[in-house]
């Protein structure tokens, strides 16, 4: 999970901080690079990564 909000995440999986939307966008597709998955928006400033 990748997020600007540290109030709208929480529980046991790993959460990648951002400061701005540019570094939000850069984390989650180097997230999704790395883990051969693909990135979500869930639209609340929230990206998952899921790998399918």
């Amino acid at each position: 999970m990748v997020t600007m909000n540290k109030e709208a995440v929480g529980g046991d999986i790993p959460i990648f901080f951002a400061s701005d939307q540019e570094e939000l966008s850069r984390i989650a597709s180097t997230l999704a690079q790395v883990l051969k998955a693909m990135v979500h928006d869930m639209g609340n400033g929230v990206y998952i990564i899921v790998r399918h």
